[in-house]
């Protein structure tokens, strides 16, 4: 299917062809069609899968359309952190670049004057995190009687960072005759309670389970020392000749540690976290993007909606406690189509993580056994061979913190690579 399908207006086709689009993905094929047609639309699909598109474009076209056009904001969009409400007011800047609709991003950690003279000026679309929007609607800057379209993006992440009393707070101001359209990664019980309550009649549409990261993907595991990380991420990017890498933490001061020693081994790093000033990190996404950064070091929360066009490596520096947590950060790289590779360093703390990844998965991540940083571990997790084939460690299981595999010891080999 092409987009032509999808009975897109001309001046969103051709902004879609300047673009370099041409075909829609899966979570836009299957929902734009439906938001057209006025349904309230409950979306699950993972980060990468288009879904900024998938609401975007109908929204701007049914804006357009409408005639005549009534004054005050038309379209809010909610999102968890602020690089992610500025890609999605990018992209409403991008498809709607020969329509005459007027959009703004609202975030905190800077000051409000801009976005307050945005909002007098008047506008049709506001894309805001919730803090920042609760916070000027208190001040009254920001009414929504006559908005027609609400959309909350990543549900999952804004409940995860404590947003669901602001949430509530706006969806009592937002009328109730209204489209809503409803985005989640996960679905857990709170998730299912929260858009039953808001959506009316809706269209299920899910595509690319949270337990499927990208084909094109290759991902593999190091055993290595805690103490060691440092040095074997140095080699790594060295010896992989990596030159564009998204390197994960669990911990904002870990990140920065992290991008201290790159930086004082010559190799170009920022941190992007939540104890950067907006305008740090937007310097850092931005000097990643056009590559003057060679490694960006960031923690989950900061990383939602960094979107980095050919990203080649995502390095989890440390494993992620959440498994759902592990498919989001490699779906930063081998998008559409292309190929990307995913590297994983586990320490001994770490081997429960694993193995809860490997359960999702229902996979095990192939080991990299042979390195110049071998553990000296004992209680590495036993191999297991899978049917159709396969290196690779762990098993599943339900994890417990204080449990300890009882396997074999593991010691690298010598041989350098």
């Amino acid at each position: 299917m092409s987009f032509e399908n999808l009975n897109l207006i001309e001046p969103i086709s051709r902004a879609l062809k300047s673009l370099g689009y041409e075909q829609p993905t899966p979570i836009q094929e299957k929902a734009i069609p439906f938001v057209l047609d006025g349904k309230d639309v409950f979306g699950c699909a993972q980060t990468g899968t288009g879904k900024t598109a998938a609401f975007a474009l109908p929204i701007l076209q049914m804006l357009h359309l409408k005639q005549p056009k009534t004054p005050g904001i038309k379209a809010l969009i909610l999102a968890p952190t602020r690089e992610l409400a500025m890609q999605i007011d990018e992209s409403f800047r991008d498809y709607g670049k020969g329509l005459a609709i007027r959009h703004t991003v609202i975030f905190g950690g800077v000051s409000q004057g801009n976005q307050t003279r945005a909002l007098q000026r008047g506008v049709d679309v506001v894309t805001a995190t919730p803090g920042r929007l609760l916070d000027l609607m208190n001040q009254g800057y920001v009414k929504l009687n006559n908005l027609e379209f609400f959309v909350l993006d990543e549900v999952d992440r804004m409940l995860d960072m404590g947003f669901i009393h602001d949430i509530k707070k706006i969806i009592s101001k937002v009328p109730a005759k209204r489209q809503t359209l409803f985005f989640s990664a996960t679905v857990p019980t709170e998730i299912r309670s929260l858009a039953a309550g808001l959506l009316h009649n809706p269209v299920s549409v899910q595509v690319a389970a949270i337990s499927a990261p990208a084909e094109t993907v290759k991902q593999t595991v190091y055993y290595v020392e805690k103490n060691e990380k440092n040095a074997l991420l140095k080699t790594v990017l060295v010896k992989e000749k990596i030159d564009h890498a998204l390197v994960f933490t669990r911990t904002k001061r870990g990140a920065d540690k992290v991008v201290k020693d790159l930086n004082s081994s010559g190799i170009t790093a920022e941190a992007i976290h939540g104890n950067k000033s907006q305008n740090a990190r937007q310097k850092a996404l931005s000097g990643f993007k056009n590559r003057t950064i060679r490694i960006l070091v960031a923690t989950d929360i900061a990383s939602r909606g960094i979107d980095v066009d050919k990203l080649t490596h995502v390095i989890n520096y440390e494993l992620p406690e959440i498994p759902e947590t592990y498919v989001h950060r490699i779906g930063r790289t081998g998008r559409a189509g292309e190929a990307g590779t995913a590297l994983s360093f586990c320490a001994s703390e770490e081997y429960d993580c694993l193995k809860d990844i490997n359960k999702l998965l229902s996979k095990n991540i192939d080991v990299v056994s042979t390195h110049m940083f071998p553990p000296n571990m004992k209680a590495v997790p036993r191999p297991v061979q899978r049917q159709g084939g396969g290196g690779g460690y762990g098993g599943g299981g339900n994890r417990s913190r204080n449990a300890k595999s009882n396997s074999g010891n593991y010691r690298g080999k010598s041989k350098r690579y």
